[in-house]
């Protein structure tokens, strides 16, 4: 699958995943000492002393057309090297708020985001088990998951970057509709209802719960299903970056691939101004997710704004019937044809039996343990075990997630091969500039003195910080700078050939 060359320009796309952390001491340190100490114990970064340079970032530019009032973040040097791990393959490892997260490369098709996503739960697994060697026990475990169950959500993020000439409101009014439906095969699945929302079993989505109204730039209250922050990571002028926070956290591989590959062909639609996009208004967007969320069967009727019903599953057909439309007359690439095909197969097995997909998707996969194990045990929903069931699919630990159990009995569909896992850990994606940001971590780790996504820092021992600018997420590809990268010794001869 490597030697894939995108005819069409490739859409940039990259996931956020902050994992939920509880400590194992009742007198534990607070969640944000936690966190740091999780993350200081990575045994993979080349680079330990670079920080994390915040200099373009401002997550209060709403993409309405406004600055929202606030503190932009800007740690001294020492802190930011606490809060912050650089990653051989171009991604970060960070602290945000109270949770470790973990970001990946920038990526170029779904597939890779599964790779470099998962590689994530690798990372993080070996921070626990190298802080249990240091300390002698285990002091913590993390959770790729939504909710703590105690009426705590934590994010999940999905970032695409689309053409600045695509109206927000534009987005906003073709994305609603898609994304309160596509937690019926992204949902990681969820024991019980939290924030005050209608009592259920079980329900498809971690996330649904807690959203509180169609748009708006926060992420952590008053929720929104179109998130309006504008922070491009890139040239302003002629990208967004759609930030995306209504998904859940996924552990099956297709769910993860199917939830950003669909999207990435709506945005492919959008883009190109296809004309028979579907016209679709919710009734009610906020109330329509958390029904969605709670309709294990698939049968229940969402209304449209006019009054007329529909059902998620027909929504989502209505989004993957332009897609094969435009695609009949459009070069499609290999990934996004086989995004499309397994895209209709889940919506048709979902329609007949959702239980068909027991082994592709996350909810239908918890819901099977946990019934199960209910029958067994003669035990109903109520019971405390089933709660913790529902933590343990998500436990990073490989020899305590229930997922993994399920990964290594072959009871899981996979979409990547675990070659192609290991190899993103040290490996940045060759057709972003993620590739020359991670090479740099690597070969030049010792001069190396920060990154962030638009920019390499380097440190040659006279008086200036030298910054090499990455504005464009399609330069700095494998193909543009890997000559470059193997000819120059060091980042002092690196610096010499970029000026020449």
């Amino acid at each position: 699958m490597h030697d894939h060359k995108p005819t069409k320009t490739s859409r940039i796309l990259g996931t956020e995943t902050e994992f939920g952390i509880a400590s194992k001491d009742a007198a534990a340190a607070d969640p944000v000492s936690g966190s740091i100490a999780v993350i200081g114990h990575y045994p993979g970064l080349p680079a330990p002393q670079a920080i994390w340079d915040y200099e373009n970032e401002n997550p209060l530019l709403d993409a309405r057309g406004f600055e929202v009032d606030g503190e932009r973040e800007r740690p001294n040097p020492d802190y930011n090297r606490q809060l912050n791990k650089v990653l051989a393959n171009g991604g970060r490892l960070y602290v945000d708020g109270a949770h470790p997260e973990y970001s990946t490369p920038e990526c170029t098709n779904p597939r890779e985001v599964v790779a470099f996503e998962r590689v994530g739960e690798r990372i993080l697994a070996q921070c626990l088990q190298h802080m249990a060697q240091a300390n002698g026990r285990e002091h913590y475990v993390l959770y790729k998951n939504n909710s703590d169950g105690k009426g705590n959500s934590y994010g999940y993020h999905e970032n695409y970057l689309v053409a600045r000439s695509v109206p927000f409101d534009r987005l906003v009014h073709v994305l609603a509709p898609f994304f309160v439906t596509r937690l019926i095969f992204a949902g990681a699945g969820k024991v019980g209802a939290e924030n005050q929302t209608s009592p259920t079993e079980y329900q498809i989505s971690q996330r649904a719960d807690f959203f509180e109204c169609l748009v708006d730039l926060n992420t952590m209250v008053k929720r929104p299903i179109v998130n309006s922050r504008d922070e491009p990571h890139a040239d302003h002028a002629k990208f967004r970056r759609l930030h995306v926070i209504v998904g859940d956290a996924n552990m099956a591989e297709l769910s993860t691939y199917l939830k950003v590959g669909t999207l990435g062909i709506v945005l492919d639609l959008i883009e190109s101004g296809a004309a028979d996009l579907p016209q679709l208004d919710l009734d009610e967007p906020v109330r329509a997710i958390k029904q969605v969320s709670r309709d294990l069967d698939m049968r229940q009727t969402l209304k449209l704004a006019g009054g007329r019903p529909t059902t998620a599953v027909a929504v989502q057909r209505a989004y993957l019937h332009a897609a094969k439309n435009f695609y009949a007359c459009h070069e499609l690439d290999q990934v996004t044809k086989d995004v499309l095909v397994r895209w209709e197969d889940v919506l048709d097995k979902l329609e007949r039996d959702p239980r068909l997909l027991v082994r592709d998707l996350d909810w239908v996969a918890k819901r099977h343990l946990i019934e199960s194990y209910m029958d067994r045990k003669g035990c109903g929903w109520e019971d405390s075990r089933i709660k913790l069931m529902d933590l343990q699919y998500h436990d990073v630990r490989p020899d305590k997630g229930l997922f993994y159990t399920l990964e290594r009995g072959n009871l899981i569909e996979r979409v990547v091969r675990d070659s192609e896992v290991v190899r993103a850990e040290f490996t940045p994606p060759s057709g972003t500039r993620a590739y020359f940001r991670g090479r740099c971590v690597s070969k030049f780790a010792k001069s190396l003195y920060g990154a962030s996504w638009t920019s390499v820092l380097f440190d040659v021992g006279n008086t200036t910080i030298k910054k090499v600018p990455l504005m464009e997420p399609l330069r700095g590809t494998e193909a543009l700078t890997a000559e470059l990268l193997d000819s120059a010794e060091t980042a002092d001869a690196l610096l010499a050939k970029l000026k020449a």
